[in-house]
């Protein structure tokens, strides 16, 4: 993870290009300020989003603690067996 002072931080568009490969730490008086995060596709969002997103991330943890306590499904039970091709 790079850092740069927040002053130094001119050139918005190299800065992104920049985060695309590393996630950029903005410093005010050297200390942490905020966090630049460049995305190459509509995927990287994506992502992004869901990592950070409360909601899904409650989710997530509820599902976790069921499967913890037994009341899981496994994928392989939820995804009906193949059947071929029909022609």
């Amino acid at each position: 993870m790079k850092q740069i002072a927040l002053a130094d931080a001119k050139d918005l568009a190299k800065l992104l290009r920049q985060a695309e490969k590393e996630s950029i730490v903005l410093t005010r008086r050297g200390k942490p300020a905020g966090v630049l995060v460049g995305f190459t596709s509509e995927d990287d969002w994506f992502e992004y989003k869901l990592e950070h997103d409360e909601r899904f991330l409650k989710r997530v943890e509820q599902a976790r603690k069921s499967l913890r306590r037994g009341k899981g499904v496994k994928l392989e039970d939820a995804i009906p067996p193949h059947r071929g091709r029909s022609k």
